[in-house]
């Protein structure tokens, strides 16, 4: 039975030393906005634990349009003649690029997955369709698996299963809302966003984490699944430690 569970960041109360006793994985945030150095991703995997696990975000040039609000807190300049090449996984010479710096940092954390957020915008469109099976299909992925997190509401579940199956991509949603099409992978990765009507502000009650674990965790680990559960919402520290908590209680 394999379940990972960790938060989107270093949520732990101490900085990463804190967070490495606490847990043996994380989702690494900051590479949306803006990749580090790959001295500085070496560095983070250096001080880990051997056991440790890293996954991390594409970066958003691959994803979101310049014109995204995202992009605000990257710091980074793109010239304006070339602002309409990036995002949207179109199969441009620039976002080829940014993926390419993604897999860098991937490769200096020794990350086996990357998570792909598709911007609000992305719908499941003809043009976007034909250029997720161009970008996706031309990509260097170096052994490492992708998961795809769909936000448009026009993606429905045989779309996504079908683009999924296609191009080899696991399908990531949060439990809570939405079922995962790719239920025969070897892997299921889910982020936790809360269920508030604020996004992200929330804490889950011990009943809706055992639900969680009962639900849609059990039954895919017991088949040898490695399930992987992110927490990415206010409380994310606190509610990872006590789901764990709770897988150690049903198994003791």
């Amino acid at each position: 039975m394999t379940i990972k569970v960790g938060c989107c960041g270093w949520a732990v109360k101490g900085g990463m030393d804190a967070y490495f006793k606490t847990f043996k994985l994380i989702e690494i945030q900051s590479t949306f906005y803006k990749l580090p150095n790959p001295s500085t991703a070496e560095g983070w995997r250096t001080k880990a634990p051997e056991d440790f696990e890293f996954t991390l975000k594409s970066w958003q040039a691959v994803t979101h349009p310049t014109s995204s609000p995202t992009w605000r807190k990257a710091g980074v300049k793109i010239p304006p003649d070339r602002a309409d090449r990036y995002g949207h996984l179109k199969p441009t010479e620039e976002n080829f690029e940014a993926w390419s710096k993604t897999m860098e940092i991937a490769r200096a954390l020794r990350a086996k997955i990357i998570v792909v957020q598709l911007p609000p915008s992305f719908d499941a469109s003809e043009e976007n369709i034909k250029n997720m099976q161009e970008f996706f299909s031309t990509i260097d992925r170096g052994g490492v698996l992708i998961t795809v997190e769909f936000r448009h509401n026009s993606w429905t579940a045989d779309k996504v299963a079908e683009v999924c199956r296609r191009l080899d991509l696991i399908h990531t949603v949060d439990p809570f809302k939405a079922e995962t099409v790719t239920k025969d992978k070897d892997v299921i990765y889910y982020r936790l966003h809360g269920l508030g009507k604020k996004m992200y502000v929330y804490n889950y009650s011990d009943e809706e984490l055992l639900k969680l674990y009962e639900n849609w965790v059990k039954p895919y680990s017991l088949k040898g699944v490695e399930v992987y559960v992110l927490f990415n919402n206010t409380a994310m520290a606190e509610d990872a430690k006590r789901f764990q908590e709770i897988i150690e209680a049903t198994h003791a």
